[in-house]
């Protein structure tokens, strides 16, 4: 089969298209016939080393999300059969060479996940660690809902930073479809759109000298939760917006600004700050969150492309150098690998 592998942390032309035997699954294993992989900014910040450590010089295949058919099953296995459209995440997690990007791939049962009947291929390989990391933004708030349906989070005002992000995108969505009000912040017209198109309810853009004010307009009693991309950025903001009690949710840092806290502002507020990573987040959250997730899906909350807001970039699997520069690089939307045609339906 074909994969793409990488021996050494490095800028993208580390990687390269390789043959490799189509592996077997074990006890408590699935193997997957992958049809779209999905690129992340984890994927290109662990191929290159700049997550910390030096990995071990041993072969590794990237990406952690993904979509396909399963192939096959190993002993023990329930609830999964051969056929089913799936989807997958943290393939890759302390699984050097269960990327995504390659033909086939076997990962523990419990990160595969059905596809919704009615969901492409395209749309599982993007939800993954996006969404999941949404779902979990969303739910940590003290007196919040811990999963999310129609009505969880009514009468709650989310403010998500970076709204056009891929997961600005899904937590916009999440949100909306649990019944808040939702606040996203842009830098530009251009991305004003897409968070729109996917279902903001007001948009702001935070280079605005007055975007707090206009935050406060929208909401004069601040907003509950925060879903924060850049909070180096955007702690000032988030504090001159954010109401007693309220929760900031830290999934990333963006342009890697410097994080201080204002220790008696923040004690005035009384806020949380609550830190979102889905490699130590545990099995039990991300499998809650996935439900959630494939019910928003079926509900039809849940969607990607131009029309919603996250346009597609699609590469093929040579081309898989290139499409982890588009993510290094930044390009709005979601970057996809095309691993194989879409079996006729």
């Amino acid at each position: 089969m074909k994969a793409i592998i990488y021996d050494r942390p490095g800028e993208a032309s580390v990687l390269r298209l390789v043959d490799r035997e189509i592996p077997e699954p074990g006890a408590g294993e699935v193997r997957i016939k992958v049809i779209v992989s999905g690129v992340n900014p984890t994927d290109w910040k662990t191929r290159s080393g700049v997550l910390g450590g030096e990995p071990d010089p041993i072969e590794r295949v990237p990406n952690q999300d993904g979509a396909g058919i399963v192939d096959a099953v190993g002993p023990g296995v329930d609830g999964v059969a051969v056929g089913d459209r799936v989807w997958v995440m943290l393939a890759a997690h302390e699984r050097p060479t269960s990327g995504t990007a390659q033909e086939y791939t076997v990962v523990p049962a419990e990160r595969v996940f059905p596809l919704p009947a009615g969901a492409d291929f395209d749309l599982g390989a993007s939800i993954g660690v996006p969404a999941v990391t949404a779902h979990r933004a969303l739910t940590v708030a003290e007196g919040g809902p811990t999963r999310l349906q129609p009505g969880a989070l009514d009468g709650t005002v989310v403010l998500v930073a970076g709204g056009a992000g891929a997961v600005g995108h899904a937590a916009i969505q999440l949100a909306g479809w649990a019944g808040a009000t939702v606040i996203t912040t842009v830098s530009s017209p251009a991305k004003a759109a897409y968070a729109t198109a996917a279902g903001a309810h007001h948009v702001v853009n935070y280079t605005d000298a007055d975007a707090a004010s206009q935050i406060r307009g929208i909401a004069p009693e601040g907003v509950n939760l925060v879903v924060e991309v850049a909070i180096g950025r955007n702690a000032e903001l988030d504090l001159q917006v954010l109401r007693p009690r309220g929760t900031i949710s830290i999934y990333a840092n963006d342009g890697n600004a410097p994080f201080t806290v204002d220790v008696r502002r923040n004690m005035g507020l009384n806020t949380r700050y609550q830190f979102v990573l889905l490699y130590t987040v545990g099995w039990e959250n991300i499998t809650a969150a996935a439900e959630d997730i494939n019910a928003a899906i079926t509900d039809g909350a849940l969607s990607v492309g131009e029309a919603t807001g996250l346009p597609l970039h699609h590469f093929t699997l040579e081309q898989a150098a290139e499409a982890h520069r588009a993510v290094e690089d930044g390009v709005p939307g979601k970057v996809l690998i095309q691993v194989a045609a879409e079996p006729a339906s």
